[in-house]
């Protein structure tokens, strides 16, 4: 999928099938989660209707175990990261060749500089040749647009991609018309006509709409891969091995094999592995990952740990109770992934405008060329203004999308969870904040603030003796 039109074509192709309850297409993401009644209709039939579509679709398969969480949630950082370099390159050659089409193209009419071989009615064609010749390597390089635009356009389910593929290629077609309307008023000695073609060659319109469009192509695949890294992050807390007790021995096994009732042995500067009770010893846990308090918490027989979390001094026995995907880390990270995924309410609207949009946009360019053909005016003139719909409407409206996308990525990043795009919508409504406990607005760290003495202690004497007492502890 390319444009919001293009998540909307697949959204209303599953919608229709009987026994959907619900269904959220995630653009940005390239994922679609559907409710559906499993008597009424199964998996197969719902990748044939996007299929029917004229996209691809796949079966994500369920993770049960974290390490399969993270191998997915790699290989989907690894598209992200991939599909970022890509567009990346391609601006970057778009660019090598808009940006002299874009001056050779305008400069005259800016007052720039321009070699005198490119200025003047007898280089009209010397002007021409080198505007084509530049916005030839350009078309190459995003040929992209034209394969998807004209394939979806042909299934009858126009994306943003075809408008930018009608408009690019009417500029361009016109540009090749004009350049023989040159040749012609050359050979038969009608200046006059080789200059009014020589101001409508429209080539670097056509080098210039798909050099912009790649060009907010890579801000978005940028943000994608930002977003992902937010969440890696997150991942990134739970430790990667264990340390279980079985058959009288202690066994270093990766997190993802504890089982649970697993007996687990945790050592000072140790991260918890997974969420559970503490069966034996006691020891201070740094909770701050999870719940923002700075101050180590005391846990002893009986008390309730939390994967992820740092043990800063001590020794325990643990019984694994909740791993997998069903630790507090593992939810966290659902958490930010749905609401990544989540669509607020004008999200939801402007994907039911952008459903009509495109074909609406063509239809308008249509009548565009119609009625000024109607009122007498040329076909060349008919033409530039059809084109002029077209190029105009072309930039996506992936705004949207996009900052609900990196809003929820930059707030997991600085420890705020959004759990829905709906709650981001509405959060400049909010005038009041209630906070329960004040380490989760400070340093996250301890520090001294005032120090208070007796006159027969003294200052000097009361810091050496803490300080002695302090140097060798583990204590903050």
């Amino acid at each position: 999928m390319t444009c919001a039109a293009c998540s909307a074509r697949v959204e209303k192709a599953v919608g229709k099938l009987p026994g959907v309850d619900k269904i959220a297409v995630n653009l940005l993401k390239n994922s679609m989660v559907v409710e559906y009644d499993e008597t009424a209709l199964d998996t197969q039939k719902i990748i044939g209707a996007v299929t029917e579509a004229g996209y691809g679709a796949s079966l994500k398969e369920a993770v049960q175990q974290g390490k399969a969480a993270k191998s997915a949630q790699a290989s989907a950082n690894d598209i992200a990261r991939q599909e970022y370099e890509a567009v990346k390159k391609r601006l970057k050659l778009s660019l090598v060749f808009a940006v002299p089409l874009s001056y050779i193209s305008m400069g005259h009419m800016m007052g720039w500089p321009l070699p005198e071989i490119f200025l003047g009615v007898e280089n009209a064609m010397i002007f021409s040749l080198t505007l084509l010749l530049l916005v030839i390597p350009v078309v190459f390089i995003n040929f992209k647009f034209f394969r998807v635009g004209f394939k979806t356009l042909f299934a009858a389910s126009p994306n943003m991609d075809s408008l930018i593929a009608i408009g690019a290629s009417a500029s361009l077609v016109y540009g090749v018309y004009a350049l023989y309307k040159i040749a012609y008023g050359f050979g038969h000695s009608d200046l006059a006509l080789v200059h009014r073609f020589s101001m409508d060659l429209y080539f670097e319109s056509a080098g210039m709409i798909l050099t912009l469009i790649t060009f907010g192509k890579f801000l978005e695949a940028r943000a994608k891969g930002r977003t992902s890294d937010a969440i890696t992050k997150l991942m990134d807390l739970a430790p990667k091995t264990a340390v279980v007790e079985r058959d009288g021995a202690e066994l270093e096994i990766p997190v993802e094999e504890v089982e649970k009732g697993d007996i687990l042995v945790v050592r000072s500067g140790m991260s918890v592995p997974v969420d559970g009770v503490l069966t034996e010893g006691h020891a201070a846990v740094d909770e701050s990952a999870i719940t923002g308090e700075s101050i180590p918490v005391e846990k002893e027989n009986g008390s309730k740990v939390t994967g992820a979390t740092v043990v800063k001094s001590g020794f325990f026995k643990m019984r694994a109770d909740r791993v997998g995907e069903d630790t507090t880390l593992a939810q966290i990270v659902r958490l930010v992934d749905d609401a990544t995924s989540s669509k607020p309410p004008i999200a939801k609207m402007a994907d039911k405008v952008s459903g009509v949009f495109v074909p609406a946009v063509i239809g308008i360019a249509l009548v565009t060329a119609a009625v000024w053909l109607l009122l007498g005016e040329s076909f060349e003139f008919a033409l530039s203004n059809a084109i002029a719909v077209l190029v105009i409407s072309c930039p996506c409206a992936l705004g949207l999308a996009t900052a609900i996308m990196v809003g929820t990525g930059r707030g997991a990043a600085s420890g705020v969870l959004i759990k829905s795009a709906e709650a981001l919508e509405t959060v400049h409504e909010v005038n009041t904040i209630v906070l329960d406990k004040t380490g989760t607005i400070t340093q996250g760290e301890p520090g001294v603030t005032d120090v208070l003495y007796s006159k027969s202690t003294g200052e000097a004497q009361l810091v050496k003796t803490a300080a002695s007492l302090e140097k060798y502890s583990e204590h903050p």
